[in-house]
């Protein structure tokens, strides 16, 4: 193989490995590329998580200070009923009372 050749076949393989990274880098680019259709699909999508994510949020909100409202009414209810039962323990000890005292008033003529 003289030097005529040599740059012959040399040229020839850099030429083909020229057009095969050539063919590589279009193929990768032909199936990696975002239309534009794509691209607003994908705007889309990311506008409704955001606006889901928002309404989330909202709602956690909501719950929490649904939960403390109905925590503070029923530490309100439950201090109202021991109110009433401590009104109740009185009125039946005054009963108690009366009832001696009637017994007693009965006993004695």
């Amino acid at each position: 193989m003289n030097r005529t050749e040599f740059v012959i076949a040399t040229a020839i393989i850099l030429f083909i490995a020229f057009g095969l990274g050539w063919f590589t880098y279009w193929l990768i680019h032909r199936f990696t590329r975002v239309s534009k259709s794509d691209m607003g699909e994908l705007e889309r999508m990311a506008q409704e998580l955001h606006e889901a994510e928002e309404m989330r949020d909202q709602a956690i909100t909501y719950l929490q200070q649904r939960e403390a409202e109905l925590t503070n009414q029923l530490s309100q209810t439950e201090a109202e009923l021991s109110a009433a039962m401590e009104g109740l323990r009185e009125a039946r000890h005054e009963a108690e009372e009366l009832r001696a005292y009637l017994d007693r008033a009965d006993a004695r003529p």
